[in-house]
């Protein structure tokens, strides 16, 4: 292995797992997500890959994509920080066999019961957009699915419409 493909790794739920370093096309999407958060409300910034502790009580650590917060929510704060003022979290699922398990259980799970508003997941493998909000301490009560292409509400406190066309050019 050489030291640029050096995964990052993340502790949810009681197991250590391993996290792909980003490739080109994801981090591109975060950049194109960012312009248009950055665009909505320039008071927010969406932070990539900055570590947050997760979980019921805290004890998981989770590295999203992205999170959206104000510019200076994560000031002062270590590698795992505080979710309290983040808005929401975004995947890119990597193209390695634990995302299923990662991206799509886990970390819905991890997120809702830290109360984090929205998770925003874009699934490259099923060219997909999944948002996730209401979180009730336990998971999201409401997800909506819509394939590449489509526009989808990011709902409050978000408030973004999301026209996804542009992810149909950063996938395999």
């Amino acid at each position: 292995m050489r030291v640029e493909e050096v995964p990052w790794l993340e502790f949810v739920y009681g197991r250590l797992g391993v996290k792909a370093a980003p490739d080109g096309s994801r981090g591109r999407t975060i950049e194109w997500l960012t312009r248009l958060c950055l665009q909505a409300d320039p008071n927010r910034w969406l932070h990539a890959y900055q570590g947050l502790r997760v979980g019921t009580n805290g004890e998981g650590n989770a590295r999203p994509d992205a999170s959206l917060a104000p510019i200076d929510a994560f000031v002062g704060q270590g590698e795992w920080a505080s979710p309290d003022d983040v808005l929401m979290v975004v995947e890119v699922t990597s193209y390695d066999e634990d995302t299923d398990r990662r991206d799509r259980v886990e970390k819905p799970r991890a997120y809702a019961e830290t109360g984090i508003p929205v998770y925003l997941l874009i699934d490259r493998d099923t060219c997909e957009v999944k948002v996730h909000s209401q979180p009730d301490g336990v998971r999201y009560e409401q997800v909506v699915t819509v394939p590449y292409g489509k526009t989808v509400t990011l709902p409050d406190p978000v408030g973004i419409e999301l026209d996804t066309e542009p992810l149909k050019n950063w996938v395999r």
